[in-house]
């Protein structure tokens, strides 16, 4: 199956997606959930193309979140590009969750992947702690006042190698690299305007930054909900789905009327259904981190 990309001009790309982005309507619940079942039925590209058009100040906005890493915005926003195609091919509308929702991780991901995978920025990052580092260290830094230039204090880098369980030399390392690239914080954005990287840095809010670094950890817990919600039967996954995930959940006399039980029986059965989610997903991490400790 062929799909049409959004195309991307790396001169001025971010000037033309801006404009782009606002050619494209805002989408209602109803308007984006038959756009995504076009795709998803009938291989629509054209419904494809106005789902992931109406997403693109989502990109952006990610994208700009990112300015102080060093690299090009446009190639962050063509990489977050690449993240919200990916979510549109995957996207379920009937499981209850707006696009936006789903989409968000898959483009933060996908960005991230680029900056770790940029070594003339850092050639580390291969695993989930390095990756905790590279996307908080500023944080970190900020929250210590360390701002001056040069390598940071030896009481500084201990206290944030202890909190991110990484060793010290990992921190002096991320550090002067990350440094080198602060450099270029003064470029311009786009070619005919004034605002400079070091303008963006206020959007490194450390809500996402706290998320992408933890991408990882969030694909593993996705992993678990999933291999939790196996253990149910039919009756209580969907009862959990229609009271606890969806964007409109069920009343409990909405599901005692489809099951033909009491509504104290449905909200039994929904605290049954809990119970069992939280202990299997425990169960299942707490096996996983023994397979770690067996495997070092």
């Amino acid at each position: 199956m062929t799909v049409t990309t959004l195309p991307i001009d790396k001169s001025n790309a971010l000037a033309r997606l801006v404009a782009e982005a606002k050619l494209f309507p805002i989408l209602s619940a109803e308007r984006e959930k038959e756009l995504a079942l076009a795709w998803r039925r009938q291989n629509d590209e054209a419904a494809l193309r106005e789902l992931v058009g109406s997403h693109l100040r989502l990109v952006i906005k990610i994208a700009r979140g990112f300015a102080g890493y060093g690299l090009p915005i446009a190639d962050l926003v063509a990489e977050g590009n690449v993240g919200l195609m990916q979510a549109a091919q995957k996207f379920d509308p009937d499981r209850g969750f707006r696009f936006a929702t789903y989409a968000m991780w898959w483009i933060r991901a996908s960005i991230q992947e680029h900056i770790l995978h940029s070594t003339s920025i850092v050639k580390m990052g291969t695993t989930a702690a390095q990756k905790k580092l590279f996307f908080k260290l500023r944080q970190l830094k900020g929250r210590l006042e360390q701002f001056e230039a040069g390598d940071l204090a030896p009481e500084a880098v201990a206290t944030i190698a202890a909190e991110l369980s990484v060793p010290e030399k990992d921190v002096i390392e991320m550090n002067r690299r990350m440094s080198a690239a602060d450099g270029s914080l003064n470029e311009t954005l786009l070619a005919d305007g004034d605002a400079e990287w070091i303008d963006r840095l206020a959007d490194d809010r450390p809500s996402q930054e706290t998320m992408l670094a933890e991408a990882d950890e969030l694909a593993q817990r996705r992993k678990l909900l999933g291999a939790a919600m196996a253990r149910l039967n039919p009756r209580e996954r969907e009862i959990l789905v229609e009271r606890r995930l969806r964007d409109n959940p069920l009343t409990l006399e909405d599901l005692s009327r489809r099951f033909h039980v009491s509504r104290e029986r449905i909200r039994q059965l929904e605290v049954r259904a809990v119970d069992k989610l939280r202990k299997g997903m425990v169960g299942a991490a707490t096996l996983g981190r023994s397979t770690e400790l067996a495997a070092a």
